[in-house]
């Protein structure tokens, strides 16, 4: 009877380098590519509520009081939020947000399937 274990993905390393630098100070929580909270790459979950931030405008408009909306194309890597009401309203921070999207997915896409190893 063989036992087969699966090996650590690129997502799990990447989630344990990014939580170990944030920890250290080298990684600014905003540069993440993976996101601790869902355990995802972070181009996967930025449209989740839990994302938006009103202080510090991370998918936010000042203007409108509103999320902003988020489209991410994994077959042009491109990413984009605008707000609803006023099609403006991105911020410095949602800038790094859409940069850190862009680097994750680029990331993701290097990820081969997960290797099994038969013991």
């Amino acid at each position: 009877m063989s036992t087969v274990i699966a090996l650590p993905t690129a997502l799990s390393r990447r989630m344990v380098e990014e939580d170990l630098a944030e920890d250290a100070g080298l990684l600014a929580p905003d540069d993440r590519r993976t996101c601790a909270v869902h355990g995802r790459w972070i181009h996967q979950c930025v449209s989740s509520s839990l994302h938006v931030n009103q202080v510090t405008r991370h998918r936010w408009c000042r203007g409108c009081a509103r999320e902003l909306t988020v489209a991410v194309d994994e077959l042009t890597g491109d990413v984009t939020m605008s707000c609803p009401g006023c099609g403006g309203g991105v911020s410095a921070a949602s800038a790094r947000l859409i940069a850190a999207c862009r680097a994750s997915l680029t990331a993701s896409r290097r990820v081969p399937a997960p290797a099994l190893i038969a013991a």
